[in-house]
């Protein structure tokens, strides 16, 4: 088991006022002082349903965003979505266009004034999408309780979250929640702020530090393994950039430490016992990914092309709610996995960021973000991007 430096949930609850107040306090996501709450460049455009569905966001609601990522994954129609550290609720209104009337979305935060604020636009966008009633709803509580929240196990198809977990002092027990509530075959998709390494348990003495997902940052090794141990699948990594610090202040405080912001998805499987590779051919059927399903930053499957892929990678397209959109073959090849060396490239938002050259510089008062630099994976341009209201261009050097 690895042991991995951060408080238990009682231990944690004095950092909690630390984080509500602060964000209480904060009017726009650019009141942070790093560029955490900045669009994160992917090798992925938004999906136009997606970026319709954002246009029709209040835009009281997007001013408060203070997310990290988009946390928009594929396929949600008829779901039931669960967000952890909703905030604002800009994520959950976009959900919940996207899951459709017969759907429902579930947001949680830990924050009084925010489920307040939220609380108050549900019914301007269930009108707004045209629902005879509302399929969003808003409660106060904590990701690492969600029992005592009232999420039931086993009851929820996707769970997203949206920079929030750098901010709980137990991501042991939140990832471990998630897995309990969770469907089987469903999945974990999440954005998140990670360190370079361990983080000083000085860190956690500083509220800005806290406040700002500093502190709470988990180490991106430490993640793989706790999911792991959990249960989960390997974590996907879909999108990474590194994490600008524009206070000198800050920057002292934070020493070598570096910072990235990184999209990862993991998934609850049932057992299986195969270990065989596996022919895998996509059949176009994803709803806006007719030619291509991008899995994650490394998996890129054309439709009507077969792809080999390891024993993991088949059982997340037979298990989940991908499994009529794919052809799946065992064959007699065995599985013998990546290596750790492999495996720590493929799944460090640091190293992929610097793949795809992409930072976000800071986000000025007009509202504007710009991206330092992304070439994707495949070489490709990634086209402008709008998201929460910043132009977001990315560009092919």
């Amino acid at each position: 088991m690895v042991i991995f430096a951060q408080q238990t949930m009682e231990q944690g609850l004095s950092y909690f006022p630390f984080v509500q107040k602060y964000y209480s306090s904060l009017e726009t996501g650019e009141d942070l002082q790093t560029s955490a709450a900045c669009p994160v460049p992917s090798h992925l455009p938004l999906r136009e349903s997606a970026r319709e569905a954002l246009q029709q966001v209040h835009p009281d609601v997007c001013k408060r965003f203070f997310g990290c990522g988009v946390v928009i994954p594929e396929k949600l129609k008829g779901c039931s979505v669960l967000d952890l550290g909703s905030g604002s609720g800009r994520d959950c209104y976009i959900l919940s266009k996207l899951v459709g009337e017969d759907g429902h979305v579930t947001g949680i935060d830990m924050t009084e004034e925010l489920v307040q604020a939220s609380r108050k636009y549900i019914q301007y966008h269930a009108e707004k999408f045209g629902y005879a009633r509302p399929n969003t709803v808003f409660v106060e509580g904590y990701m690492e309780k969600l029992s005592e929240a009232g999420i039931q196990n086993n009851s929820v198809d996707v769970i997203v979250s949206n920079c929030v977990m750098c901010l709980c002092p137990d991501k042991r027990a939140v990832l471990s929640e998630a897995y309990k509530v969770l469907k089987e075959g469903g999945e974990l998709y999440f954005s998140d702020m990670y360190a370079s390494n361990v983080v000083p348990d000085s860190f956690k003495d500083d509220p800005v530090l806290w406040g700002e997902g500093m502190a709470g940052a988990l180490y991106w090794q430490d993640l793989i393994s706790v999911v792991k141990e959990l249960g989960f699948s390997t974590p996907r990594l879909v999108a990474a950039s590194r994490i600008q610090v524009y206070s000198p202040e800050l920057q002292k405080k934070a020493g070598d430490i570096k910072y990235a912001s990184g999209t990862y998805r993991i998934f609850k499987l049932p057992n299986y016992s195969t270990q065989t590779k596996a022919l895998i051919t996509y059949k176009g059927t994803v709803p806006e990914c007719a030619e291509c399903f991008e899995l994650d930053s490394s998996y890129s499957f054309k439709t009507n092309v077969a792809v080999e892929v390891d024993a993991e990678i088949a059982a997340i397209l037979k298990y989940t709610r991908f499994s009529s959109d794919f052809v799946v073959q065992m064959t007699d090849k065995p599985d013998s996995g990546l290596s750790s060396a492999e495996q720590d490239c493929h799944l460090s938002p640091f190293w992929l960021a610097d793949k795809l050259r992409s930072c976000v510089k800071q986000c000025s008062k007009t509202g504007k973000a710009g991206v330092c630099g992304s070439e994707t994976a495949s070489g490709a341009n990634v086209g402008a991007q709008t998201l929460q209201g910043y132009s977001v261009s990315a560009l092919h050097l």
